[in-house]
């Protein structure tokens, strides 16, 4: 997993997007037709924001506020930080672990968005090299009889 590089991980992956005039409800929507946990919000092609299911839960649910009412602007995560496509995901998932959130904002070397990842990105590929692992350790101890 560490020598994944972000590049690879976004590979053949579309950007999916929202302004921050979007409503809570339409985002919330969005998110569940494409199977993803946050959005990235964009104004004027720049990164204005980010918007998780966790905001969907603590600033918008649990506050009592109308989704259909809230727009993005409102509940996103401003200006978030950001990192750029030539960097492995083991950084990414650094940046994650410091900084408490589970989703990245992904861009070129222009700072252009090209898409986001997450610490689930990680865990995929690490249950396969698990399984891989497992396999490996079956097979060493059926060999020597165990």
């Amino acid at each position: 997993m560490p020598r994944r590089m972000i590049s690879d991980v976004l590979e053949g992956r579309p950007l999916i997007t929202a302004t921050p005039d979007m409503t809570v409800r339409a985002a919330s929507r969005l998110m569940a037709e494409k199977r993803i946990g946050a959005l990235l919000i964009l104004s004027g092609g720049s990164i204005a924001g980010i918007f998780t299911e966790r905001d969907a839960l603590n600033k918008v649910l649990a506050a009592g506020l109308d989704p259909d009412a809230t727009n993005l602007s409102a509940v996103m995560v401003a200006d978030p930080l950001t990192i750029r496509e030539d960097k492995p995901l083991s950084h990414a998932l650094h940046m994650m672990a410091e900084e408490g959130f589970r989703h990245v904002p992904v861009v070129d070397a222009g700072g252009r968005a090209i898409g986001m990842v997450s610490a689930r990105d990680a865990l995929g590929q690490d249950m396969i090299e698990l399984e891989g692992d497992m396999r490996r350790m079956e097979a060493l101890e059926s060999s020597i009889g165990y």
